[in-house]
């Protein structure tokens, strides 16, 4: 029998003809015009009109004055846009509404606004011109500085819609890197908002070249100075309207060129956006391939030369001994904490969210107006230093690679901020990414990487730049579970030899567990827990860090008998806390057993409740019960149990907790 296929067709929403027919009319409105231009043309003069004396001379000047009004506007535009994008000031909705006056006022009015502000009478001119012989009047720099006024709001607020768009994590990364505020807006910024730009730019020329109004008001009409090609299809129209008409189909070609290149653009379709990683087809993400070997005198971090004489350093015959960067922070504001860590300590930060995580990175980064960090690095108090001379290292959750450039060139982007030479910054660059097992992929742009390989790059690139610290904020997040395997490996062998201190925002407990000296828990900005990984796996403060770890963790007061718990009802413990302790009952989920009838026997903690959730975790299934008589519990038991229990969603059951099955932790 054949199979017969259904296409499934996607329903589409009709256009209301209340609409459709006014649209349409009014796109006809817009037409006519240039159907009348197309249709009253002398296409056999078009040539001879185009050519003459006076048009050329016209198209010539015409083609000056806006490039020379495009240059004008990028100088003092492009700055415009940047501070009305990125600074927050007084006044800064009045500054944005004087940008947008031009687009909006009459063009004869912004030119007598013009005589009156630069003419040899006005409020700026007469200076001008006795200081340093400037008359913009009826000359060509009139026409210049007119078209300039109209034509460089398009491009102020096209660039601002860009810039908007671009988050700051680009040059909050770059900063971190040791680049300048300079440095960070002419190798970040302006490559990554460049079709934007390039937009703005296309639509001011374009405009600066229709420019008529402003232009004969301020600047006159004299030929060869100042009458630009608009002007000269105006004279036309009084003594030749077949050669105002071919003229101006001149301009309609220019004017529609520009928009068709720019398909939309400028109205903020190119607003600067980290394309998605898109994996390469013959791409495997390395995870067949065995990361390099390691031996102790190759997990330098920071500038230390491997024992081939190939590392950061190669060429010294006596390497110099490798600073060390203790560290000592006092962060007060949103978050409230004492942090002291000494070299090649490493740090996991932990907590739910909102509880401070990323605010503590970034106020050690001196990023946020939230928190401030008084940050002592080694001998050296870096708390008055800008972000870029701190020597703090970020790697945002997603890496924040710059997609303009290579992994090569993202590698370097730190050694050559610091003015190490290029040839010098890319070879170390190279053997960053050789040790990260990257290194085949160095001319691979950022889009043509897959998540664990910009990983492995965004973590070189931290590394190369010889930081005295290193923050991770949720580095292996996005990845892969075999992906993240390998690159935790690579990540802990090269801490294992960094000279500075290294906080990792994490939600994973493996991570924790397997990455940190030190496990830090944070809470509504304060410290619950700073101790090591074993400590806080068997003694959690904290129930978010308890049930993260996979556990049970009920809060509540000591009584006589135990825990009163804080959302209702009892827990019976073997070594009780006294009257009115805070505690946090600890309760691991192979501890809860799970019933279809009530039990008998030992248990002294009972409760009926309803199976809610199945999951499995590896070779066993935890199952969440609900109760009325207790907090919601989680319980592991293996998949043959639950066969046997027939537990299914909805289930009633019964559970049961030895008292001796159970950790109290003061809180």
């Amino acid at each position: 029998m054949r199979s017969i296929r259904t296409r499934v067709r996607t329903p589409r929403t009709g256009s209301p003809i209340a609409l459709a027919v006014p649209a349409l009319i009014g796109v006809g409105f817009l037409l006519m015009p240039l159907i009348g231009i197309l249709a009253r043309t002398s296409w056999g003069e078009l040539g001879a009109n185009l050519t003459s004396p006076d048009t050329t001379q016209a198209l010539r000047l015409s083609l000056e004055v806006s490039f020379w009004a495009l240059g004008v506007s990028l100088l003092l535009g492009v700055p415009l846009a940047w501070v009305l994008a990125r600074v927050d000031f007084p006044g800064k909705a009045l500054v944005r509404s004087l940008v947008l006056l031009p687009m909006v006022l009459p063009p004869t009015v912004g030119g007598v606004a013009l005589l009156l502000g630069f003419g040899r009478r006005g409020v700026l001119g007469p200076w001008l011109e006795n200081t340093f012989g400037i008359t913009l009047p009826f000359h060509t720099s009139g026409a210049v500085v007119a078209a300039t006024f109209v034509a460089m709001p398009f491009l102020v607020i096209s660039l601002e819609g860009t810039l908007a768009g671009l988050r700051p994590r680009y040059e909050e990364t770059a900063a971190s890197l040791g680049a300048s505020p300079v440095r960070v807006f002419f190798t970040v910024t302006l490559p990554m908002v460049a079709p934007g730009l390039a937009a703005g730019a296309a639509l001011t020329w374009a405009r600066a070249l229709g420019e008529f109004g402003a232009t004969i008001t301020f600047a006159g009409n004299l030929p060869g100075a100042t009458q630009t090609l608009p002007l000269q299809v105006y004279l036309l129209l009084q003594d030749s309207p077949t050669a105002a008409t071919s003229v101006s189909l001149l301009l309609l070609v220019i004017a529609m060129a520009v928009l068709v290149a720019l398909r939309g653009r400028w109205t903020g379709g190119t607003s600067a956006r980290s394309g998605k990683a898109v994996r390469p087809a013959d791409d495997t993400d390395d995870t067949d391939r065995p990361l390099p070997g390691f031996g102790p005198a190759d997990t330098t971090a920071g500038g230390a030369p491997g024992a081939d004489g190939t590392g950061p350093n190669a060429g010294s015959k006596s390497p110099a001994p490798q600073e060390r960067w203790p560290l000592h922070a006092v962060v007060t504001g949103f978050n409230e904490l004492t942090l002291d860590a000494e070299p090649g300590t490493t740090i996991a930060v932990v907590g739910p969210n909102g509880a401070g995580k990323t605010t503590l990175l970034r106020a050690l980064l001196g990023l946020t107006p939230r928190a401030r960090a008084e940050l002592r690095l080694g001998d050296i108090d870096v708390s008055p230093l800008p972000p870029h001379r701190r020597g703090v290292a970020w790697v945002p959750q997603d890496g924040a690679l710059f997609p303009h450039l290579s992994a090569l060139t993202n590698t370097a982007y730190g050694l050559r901020s610091r003015r190490v030479p290029r040839a010098e910054a890319r070879r170390e660059a190279g053997q960053w990414l050789d040790r990260l097992g990257v290194g085949h992929l160095a001319a691979r742009k950022p889009s043509q990487l897959s998540g664990g390989q910009a990983q492995r790059v965004a973590l070189a690139r931290a590394l190369a730049a010889r930081p005295r610290l290193l923050l991770l904020d949720e580095p292996l997040a996005a990845l892969d579970q075999t992906t993240r395997a390998h690159v935790r490996h690579t990540l802990r062998t090269h801490l294992s030899g960094f000279a500075g201190v290294c906080l990792i925002v994490t939600h994973d407990p493996v991570e924790a567990v397997s990455l940190a000296d030190r496990v830090l828990v944070l809470d509504d900005g304060r410290t619950l827990q700073d101790a090591p990984p074993t400590e806080v796996t068997l003694h959690p403060r904290s129930p978010w860090v308890a049930r993260m770890l996979g556990r049970n963790a009920w809060t509540g007061t000591g009584s006589a008998d135990g825990l009163t718990l804080t959302g209702g009802g009892r827990l019976v413990v073997a070594d009780g806390l006294d009257e009115g302790v805070r505690a946090l009952a600890i309760i691991a989920p192979e501890a809860v057993s799970v019933h279809r009838d009530r039990p008998s026997g030992s248990p002294r903690n009972v409760w009926p409740g309803t199976v809610r959730e199945i999951t499995s975790a590896g070779s066993r299934l935890r199952v969440l019960i609900t109760s009325a008589e207790a907090p919601d519990l989680v319980a592991e038991i293996t998949p043959q149990a639950a066969l046997e229990l027939g537990l299914a969603d909805g289930v009633p059951v019964w559970t049961s907790v030895k008292a001796t099955e159970i950790t109290l932790v003061e809180v």
